[in-house]
C-alpha cells in the first residue's frame, strides 16, 4: 500500500512494482474517480466523503482477495489512519502480509512536481488544482505520517533515488 501526497511518486512506483512482481495487480482509487467523473458524475456526493469512489475501490478489492491469487498493490493517498488501519487489518485477515510505502518528499519537490505536471484533472471532484490538494495534503502530513506498528514493513521513501531499492526490498519480502 503506498502512501503520501499528490505527485509524490505513488502512482510511479505501483506501476513498476507491478511490472517486476509477477501475479500482480495495481488498485488505484484515481481510476475510480476518473471513471466515475467521466460516466457517473451525477451519482457524486455533493458534500462530504467520496462514498461512491470508495464503493468502487472497495467492490474491486474484495473481487482481488476473494476471487484471485493476485498480489495487490494499493496505489492511493491512503492519508486518513483509521481507514488506513481498517484496510490493513481487512487484508491482514484474509492472509496477506502488509507493506506500506510511504511517500515522504521534500516540500520544494512537490511544489516543482506540481506546478509542472500535465496529469489530468479530470479525478478532482471538488478541488480546482493540484496546488490546492498539495497544500490541503501538506496541512495534515504529521497527523496521518504511517508508524512502524501499521503493517508487517514499512518503507519511507525520502528521495526518488530509493524507489528501485525499495522494490527490491519489497520483492525480497515477497518472493521469500
Amino acid at each position: 500500500m503506498t502512501v503520501g501526497t499528490t505527485h509524490s511518486g505513488k502512482t510511479t512506483f505501483a506501476q513498476a512494482l507491478e511490472q517486476q512482481l509477477q501475479g500482480s495487480v495495481v488498485i488505484d482509487q484515481d481510476n475510480h474517480a476518473e471513471f466515475i467523473n467521466t460516466y457517473y458524475r451525477a451519482l457524486q456526493p455533493r458534500q462530504g466523503p467520496n462514498t461512491l469512489k470508495f464503493s468502487v475501490t472497495q467492490t474491486i478489492v474484495d473481487y482481488a482477495v476473494n476471487q484471485t491469487d493476485l498480489h495487490l498493490i494499493l496505489s492511493n493517498s491512503n492519508r486518513a489512519r483509521m481507514v488506513r488501519l481498517d484496510l490493513l487489518t481487512y487484508f491482514q485477515g484474509h492472509g496477506f502480509r502488509s507493506i506500506l510505502v510511504h511517500f515522504k518528499l521534500p516540500e520544494r519537490i512537490l511544489h516543482e512536481r506540481v506546478a509542472n505536471s500535465r496529469r489530468s484533472k479530470s479525478i478532482f471532484r471538488k478541488a480546482a488544482s493540484f496546488s490546492e490538494v498539495l497544500d490541503r495534503q501538506l496541512a495534515e502530513r504529521n497527523v496521518i505520517d504511517p508508524t512502524e506498528d501499521e503493517a508487517d514493513h514499512l518503507f519511507v521513501i525520502e528521495d526518488s533515488s530509493e524507489v528501485d531499492s525499495v522494490i527490491q526490498s519489497i520483492l525480497h519480502i515477497v518472493l521469500d
